[in-house]
């Protein structure tokens, strides 16, 4: 099995024993490996898969220092101050929370902090760990000054979140052995670590662990000239020939989400392979998106059926996000985390106290019937 890169650790369960994803950047590229450990009956030898290409591209994208990382220049100036801080005390930084939408680079903030830090990354998500013994096992595993990276947070149990109190305010684990009143408590110091998590859904975190937290940064959208810059970069490391406004033209349809707009650019790179075009040009990528089903705004099917239920079902609005759901036979937490948050940015919908509410802009661009309840528009 091949060495665990220093900075770079992954770990992830799954039905078998475990997968590691190890991200190995030499030289500005990145490797991947998937090691899947199989279950005790078939213990031969570990299988290496790589991973789909379009994985591996994604990891070869990520930024690899902060100068790379474009954007979220705030957050990028209060994390150095953090950082540098931490090192002239020689100290492990407090812990640190992210939230934002998804795509908008917590996780690679992650993997930056990390590298500026000198330390080593171990990374899982909140759905992962069912158990106390699960977040237990991995902070035993981690040395002085490492970082645990949660993504997905807040879908952390109970359980799992109340082990975390000790560890992250006093370096322990409580473990608690027998049952009723022979019961007895055992502490087991742990490395002094940072916690790094990542939401995209803040509030559903409870206060007494959100206050455990030293630093709160929140991720905010990215605008056209970023994002130009991001896919710009993104072409020139997978060796992209771009013509005049295509870059614009992609930049204008991925929902001011780098993750977005480095998968559009990847899409419309194949399109303009599959014509035989050594340049992409913006007709091309005009073309693409089109076929994508995605508009000059990053409006997809989706996002056009929950606008269109609302107006043609719903007059409108005010309506209820579980009606919308069931409408359009979607999940409530899938509109929530990935549509909701853009239609609201562009100012498409409106979420009053009264329900979801379609405004103005929405109506004029997808040329939707006006309201006909008389209701007052919203702009």
């Amino acid at each position: 099995m091949p060495q665990l890169p220093t900075g770079y650790r992954g770990f992830k369960q799954n039905p078998y024993q475990g997968i590691c994803l190890h991200s190995i950047h030499k030289n500005h590229t990145c490797q991947a490996l998937l090691i899947m450990a199989l279950p005790d009956e078939t213990k031969k030898k570990d299988i290496l898969l790589q991973e789909p290409d379009d994985q591996v591209l994604d990891l070869a994208l990520r930024p690899t220092t902060f100068n790379d990382f474009i954007g979220q220049e705030n957050v990028k100036g209060n994390l150095a101050i953090l950082i540098g801080a931490a090192k002239k005390r020689q100290e492990p930084l407090e812990h640190i929370l992210i939230h934002g939408p998804s795509g908008l680079g917590k996780t690679t903030l992650a993997y930056l902090i990390a590298r500026e830090s000198g330390a080593g990354i171990r990374i899982t998500s909140g759905a992962a760990m069912e158990k106390a013994g699960d977040i237990g096992s991995i902070l035993t595993g981690l040395s002085d000054g490492d970082f645990l990276f949660i993504d997905e947070v807040h879908r952390l149990n109970k359980t799992v979140e109340e082990t975390l109190y000790p560890a992250m305010e006093n370096y322990c684990l409580d473990i608690i052995i027998g049952k009723g009143t022979s019961a007895k408590t055992l502490q087991v110091k742990l490395p002094r670590f940072t916690l790094i998590a990542a939401t995209t859904r803040i509030s559903l975190l409870s206060n007494p662990f959100r206050s455990r937290f030293g630093a709160h940064y929140k991720l905010d959208f990215y605008n056209q000239s970023e994002i130009e810059k991001i896919i710009q970069r993104s072409a020139r490391l997978l060796k992209i020939k771009t013509g005049d406004g295509a870059l614009a033209k992609i930049a204008a349809s991925s929902r001011f989400t780098p993750r977005i707009a480095n998968r559009l650019l990847k899409r419309t790179r194949d399109y303009a392979q599959v014509k035989n075009s050594p340049l992409l040009t913006e007709l091309l990528a005009t073309e693409a998106l089109s076929l994508l089903g995605i508009d000059e705004l990053g409006l997809d099917a989706t996002d056009r059926k929950i606008l269109d239920v609302i107006s043609k079902n719903f007059n409108g609005g005010p309506v209820g996000l579980k009606s919308i759901a069931a409408a359009i036979a979607e999940e409530e937490e899938t509109i929530e985390d990935v549509y909701e948050p853009y239609l609201m940015q562009i100012g498409f919908l409106a979420r009053t106290s009264r329900g979801r509410m379609l405004t103005d802009l929405a109506v004029k661009h997808l040329g939707l019937p006006q309201n006909k309840n008389g209701q007052e528009s919203l702009i």
